[in-house]
C-alpha cells in the first residue's frame, strides 16, 4: 500500500509541477497582449515621473541624473540607453521610435525590463533585478510547504482505503492457505464495502463447494470400503473351496479388480485428507541420508524388474532437516513409484541443502513428459494419453498426493527434463522459520 501512496503523490506532485511551469507561459502567451497593457498601466506613473525628472534638466546632465537615479532607486536599474541598442527586438526599438513604451515580461507576467523614450535617439529604461538567494529560498519553501499540505490531504484520504485493503489482502492470504471461513468484516459503508461483499460472497460459495466436496469425497469413500471388505472376505472364502481351474482363475482376477478399487479408495481418502487446511504439518528433525535410505527400503519390493538400477547422490555434507516425516516420504514414494512404472533401467534420486531449504529430485530415463503436459500431470486423476492403460498408468492421483504433501509443508513440486533422457520431478522444501 506505501507503494500505491508514493506512486499517487509522485503523480501529483510531478503534475503539479509541470502545470506550475508550463501553465502559466501557456495563458501569458494566449492573453498576451492584456498582460502588456496591464503591465504599462502599472508602471505608468513610475515611468512618467522619471521622464519628467530627465526633461526638468538640460540634456548633458543626463548621464548624472541617471547616476542618480540608478543609486536612489537600487535594487531597480536605472540606465540610459540608445533606441537602437542591440539588447531590444525589433518590435522594442519600433515602438520606441514611435515614442511609445516597451514593457518586457518574463515568469508569471510579471515585468523585469520598462523602458521609456526620451527623444529620438535616447531612452530611460528600468530593469527589475531577480529576486536575491534568500527570497527564492522562500519561493521555494511555499512550493515544498503545499507539496506536503498535498501529501497530507492524500494520507487522509488514502488512510481508510489503505486500512480495508490490507484487510481484504490479510483475508485472501488467509482463505487462500486453507482457512475458509475468513471474511473481510468490511462495512457496507467503506469506500471498497462493494468489492468487500462481493469477495465474501464468492468466499462463501468457494467453502460451501469445498466442504461438500469434500463431504461426498469421504463419504463415498468410508462407505466403499464396507461393501469391498466383504466382496474381498467372500471371495476369499470361495477360493479357499475346491474349484474348476477356469472358475479359480476368474474369480483371482475379481479378487485384484476388488483390491485394485480398494487401493483407489485409500488414495482418494489421502488426497481429500490433504485438502483439509486445519492439518499443520509435523516438523521433525531428521537425518536425510537415513531418511532416503528406508524411503528406498519400503519400494525396493515394488521393483519389476531386477535390471532397474536405483542411483543415490547425496551432495555435500547433509545436515539434519526440519519437516514431516509422513508426507514428504508419501511425496518421495509416489514419485519412485511413477519412475518405476515409466523407466528403462536407470532412476537416480539426489538430495541436496541449501541455507534456504531442501531440494530432493527423481530421475528416470523412460520417455520423459511433454513440455504442455508437465502442469497437467498434477491434476487428479489426468494421465498422459500413453498410459491410459491401468498396468502402467495407475490411477492418475499419485502425483497430485505428492503436490499436496509438499505444499502442505510450503513446498514445491515441479516437472522437469531429467539429464537421463526422462523425466525429473523437482521436490523443494524451504527451511522452517
Amino acid at each position: 500500500m506505501l507503494r500505491i501512496l508514493i506512486r499517487l503523490y509522485l503523480i501529483t506532485i510531478v503534475t503539479f509541477s509541470a502545470a506550475i511551469y508550463f501553465i502559466p507561459d501557456l495563458v501569458i502567451k494566449v492573453f498576451h497582449e492584456r498582460f502588456v497593457n496591464y503591465n504599462l498601466d502599472q508602471s505608468r506613473g513610475l515611468q512618467s515621473l522619471i521622464v519628467k525628472q530627465f526633461h526638468g534638466v538640460p540634456t548633458e546632465q543626463w548621464t548624472t541624473l541617471a547616476a542618480q537615479l540608478d543609486k536612489d532607486f537600487s535594487p531597480l536599474h536605472v540606465a540610459l540607453v540608445r533606441n537602437d541598442d542591440a539588447d531590444f527586438t525589433p518590435y522594442e526599438r519600433e515602438r520606441l521610435e514611435r515614442g511609445e513604451k516597451v514593457i518586457r515580461m518574463g515568469d508569471w507576467g510579471w515585468r523585469t525590463l520598462a523602458v521609456s523614450p526620451l527623444d529620438e535617439q535616447l531612452s530611460v529604461k528600468l530593469v527589475v533585478p531577480p529576486d536575491p538567494l534568500d527570497v527564492n529560498l522562500l519561493y521555494w519553501s511555499i512550493n515544498v510547504l503545499i507539496g506536503a499540505a498535498l501529501l497530507a490531504c492524500l494520507l487522509i484520504w488514502l488512510r481508510p482505503h489503505w486500512r480495508d485493503l490490507e484487510r481484504l489482502k490479510n483475508t485472501a492470504e488467509r482463505f487462500g492457505k486453507g482457512h475458509l471461513s475468513e471474511r473481510t468484516q468490511i462495512p457496507p459503508s467503506s469506500n471498497i464495502g462493494s468489492l468487500a461483499n462481493v469477495f465474501d460472497t464468492m468466499a462463501g460459495d468457494i467453502e460451501n463447494l469445498l466442504n461438500q466436496q469434500r463431504d461426498l469425497l469421504n463419504a463415498v469413500s468410508h462407505e466403499l470400503r464396507t461393501p469391498l471388505t466383504r466382496l474381498d472376505f467372500g471371495l476369499a472364502l470361495a477360493l479357499s473351496d475346491d474349484l474348476p481351474a477356469a472358475s479359480r482363475e476368474r474369480l483371482q482376477g475379481l479378487v485384484a479388480h476388488i483390491r485394485e478399487l480398494d487401493e483407489l479408495v485409500l488414495e482418494l481418502l489421502s488426497y481429500s485428507r490433504l485438502q483439509n487446511p486445519a492439518r499443520v504439518p509435523e516438523q521433525v528433525e531428521v537425518s536425510l541420508d537415513e531418511f532416503i535410505d528406508s524411503i528406498l527400503g519400503s519400494v525396493d519390493e515394488e521393483l519389476e524388474s531386477p535390471d532397474i538400477v536405483i542411483d543415490v547422490l547425496l551432495h555435500g555434507q547433509l545436515e539434519r532437516f526440519s519437516l514431516d516425516p509422513r508426507l514428504t516420504a508419501r511425496a518421495i514414494q509416489n514419485l519412485l513409484r511413477n519412475a518405476m512404472r515409466y523407466c528403462e533401467k536407470r532412476i537416480q534420486i539426489g538430495v541436496r541443502v541449501c541455507p534456504k531449504g531442501c531440494e530432493i529430485w527423481v530421475d528416470d530415463d523412460g520417455i520423459g513428459i511433454p513440455q504442455d503436459e508437465r502442469e497437467r500431470v498434477f491434476e487428479p486423476f489426468y494421465r498422459l494419453d500413453r498410459s491410459r492403460d491401468r498396468a502402467t498408468g495407475g490411477f492418475g492421483l499419485g502425483l497430485a498426493i505428492s503436490r499436496r504433501a509438499l505444499e502442505a509443508q510450503a513446498g514445491t513440486l515441479t516437472a522437469e527434463t531429467s539429464p537421463l533422457g526422462g523425466a525429473r520431478f523437482r521436490l523443494w522444501l524451504p527451511t522452517p522459520v
